[in-house]
């Protein structure tokens, strides 16, 4: 499959690891210019490319920076890329880096809702509470006691299916987190941000987050 990242920080690169590891073709970008991920690159058999080429031609479209470079990415991003391109945002709003972003602070925007209206594409949700060392580290095969398993929500049930399937593939078991008005059940501050549990643990926490972002996540 063709995946394109866009971001190589810890998720980034690490999906970049992974994923060539698994044999798919990935194009890498980040928003210093390929000539900064000649290392990853020479690493992985990834190509690096320019931000706006990163989903030509891709299947999957990773979307792992922070939210507030998402308006700077260019209009018409996945304009190349194939058709019914799913397209993953690992995305956490963090107020203290981001900024104040009304939308979320005062009308209760999920995040990913509001970068699904600034990438003018829906997205798939997932990987945001992933430590970024547990997907080189912590993959189990299919049925294995101490499998983790990740929330994943978005809109697109076949652009879902298939990131899900991406996530078995990498070793993880998925847990349906709903759509992306319900994806504030897994943003920071919620029982399943960042834990470590199978599909019962996932789905139990997804099942106790509450609505309101706690002082320490707003602005």
């Amino acid at each position: 499959m063709k995946i394109g990242i866009i971001g190589a920080g810890n998720i980034g690169g690490n999906l970049t690891r992974r994923l060539t590891t698994l044999g798919h073709d990935v194009s890498v970008a980040n928003s210093r210019g390929p000539h900064t991920l000649t290392e990853l690159a020479a690493e992985t058999g990834a190509t690096p490319v320019p931000v706006a080429e990163a989903a030509r031609g891709a299947d999957v479209v990773v979307v792992t920076i922070p939210l507030k470079a998402v308006p700077d990415l260019a209009s018409g991003l996945f304009d190349e890329a194939a058709d019914g391109v799913a397209v993953i945002d690992t995305g956490n709003y963090y107020p203290q880096r981001d900024g104040r972003i009304a939308e979320i602070e005062d009308e209760g925007l999920t995040e990913s809702r509001w970068t699904a209206r600034r990438l003018g594409h829906t997205v798939v949700k997932a990987f945001n509470g992933t430590y970024a060392q547990d997907i080189l580290d912590r993959p189990r095969p299919a049925g294995a006691p101490d499998r983790l398993a990740l929330p994943v929500a978005g809109d697109d049930q076949e652009a879902k299916s298939r990131v899900r399937a991406l996530i078995d593939e990498l070793g993880f078991d998925t847990v349906d987190a709903g759509t992306l008005d319900d994806s504030w059940r897994q943003q920071p501050g919620t029982p399943v941000y960042g834990l470590r549990e199978g599909v019962d643990g996932v789905t139990k926490a997804l099942a106790e987050a509450s609505p309101e972002r706690g002082p320490e996540w707003r602005f």
